[in-house]
């Protein structure tokens, strides 16, 4: 099965067949910023994987809402643990 539909070139791609070199070195130029745009925003990439997490998350309580408040119920369980011993420790 093929397909002649062009296929999207990533922004961090540089495109082949220029011939000008200044155009050549503007358009490398331009995948490079993209490239570290993308690798150095860190917002951008915490709420992408928030994101997943989250879809992930509500797939996994759509399979199986049991084991998933029971995860819900052990997570709060070992949260509410910890922050108890860090404030008795801190008391004593």
């Amino acid at each position: 099965m093929s397909s002649d539909a062009p296929v999207p070139m990533p922004r961090t791609a540089v495109p082949l067949g220029i011939a000008d070199p200044v155009e050549q070195a503007r358009a490398e130029l331009k995948a490079a910023l993209a490239a570290i745009e993308v690798k150095a925003n860190l917002p951008r990439r915490l709420s992408e994987t928030i994101d997943d997490s989250v879809e992930k998350a509500r797939a996994f309580q759509r399979r199986s809402p049991v084991l998933a408040a029971a995860a819900v119920i052990t997570g709060a369980i070992a949260i509410g643990a910890v922050v108890w011993g860090l404030v008795r420790s801190y008391t004593r």
